[in-house]
């Protein structure tokens, strides 16, 4: 079964210089050491090479490079993140980052974006330099100009993706997912710890997808979210391991001990990544 990872960060270029590839710093502790999350030998060897090994190893055999624009965890530019794609001959797809502080110049990044291959836009609210919430109106023209040209957005709406529990509430994406119908909104980190009320939003509005990514590892939720996939909202979960906050293989150990479906795991870890990106129309 061929295994698509919604959320990769390499050990390249200016991916080395955020927090992800620096083992020590608070956010990565908090998954090694809090949650027990082996690190990579890859990323701590700063090696991309030994990464494809890993993903061979795993058997995951496409992913999406997502960089970021934020004032917390470090930025990279999408010029890096494209470059990395396309040294990688097809296997990787890219998300872009973006500025949404001045919506003319954000609107024609969206748009060079499109054109330089990228296939999703990635927002961070709560981790910019001048924290957003995600229904904050400046970021309403973002959400029209990607509904009318048809890209799904991943917004950080769970875990650390803000400065406090607030930018993580719910109530907020849902705003996003009503005000915009049509457009393909991913909950990246799936709303944790807000696990009852993102299923609730996802049954409410089907273009809302969740990636619970690492907070599948061992946290509280962990059965509200398989039970939710294995019901009403298996078209709607995303598999992703947030790599290198956790290793390819060890997410799928821990994610395999779970007891989703047969059917259900077919979609997660393949076929709703190649809906929400519209790979199947291509």
């Amino acid at each position: 079964m061929p295994i698509f990872d919604f959320r990769v960060r390499p050990p390249y270029k200016g991916f080395l210089d955020t927090v992800l590839f620096k083992p020590g710093t608070p956010t990565v502790d908090l998954f090694t050491k809090r949650i027990g999350l082996p690190y990579p030998d890859s990323a701590r060897a700063r090696s991309v090479p030994d990464m494809l090994a890993e993903m061979d190893a795993a058997g995951i055999a496409k992913g999406l490079v997502v960089g970021r624009e934020s004032g917390v965890y470090g930025s990279v530019s999408n010029a890096d993140v494209i470059a990395f794609c396309r040294e990688q001959g097809g296997r990787f797809l890219a998300a872009a980052s973006i500025d949404p502080t001045r919506r003319k110049p954000c609107i024609a990044a969206i748009d060079q974006a499109l054109k330089d291959g990228f296939i999703a836009i990635n927002l961070e609210p709560g981790n910019y330099p001048v924290p957003m919430y995600t229904d904050d109106r400046r970021l309403y023209p973002i959400y029209a100009h990607c509904e009318d040209r048809g890209v799904p957005v991943l917004i950080q709406s769970g875990g650390l993706a803000g400065p406090d529990i607030s930018y993580t509430s719910p109530v907020m994406i849902e705003h996003v997912c009503t005000d915009f119908p049509e457009l393909k909104v991913v909950a990246v980190h799936g709303g944790w710890p807000w696990v009852h009320e993102i299923i609730h939003v996802a049954w409410r509005r089907p273009n809302l997808y969740l990636s619970p990514d690492v907070y599948l590892c061992g946290q509280t939720g962990v059965e509200e979210y398989v039970r939710a996939a294995n019901g009403a909202l298996a078209r709607q979960f995303l598999f992703a391991t947030t790599y290198p906050l956790c290793g390819f293989a060890d997410y799928l150990a821990r994610m395999r001990a779970l007891p989703f479906k047969k059917e259900v795991l077919e979609r997660f870890l393949w076929q709703n990544a190649e809906e929400v990106l519209g790979l199947a129309k291509s």
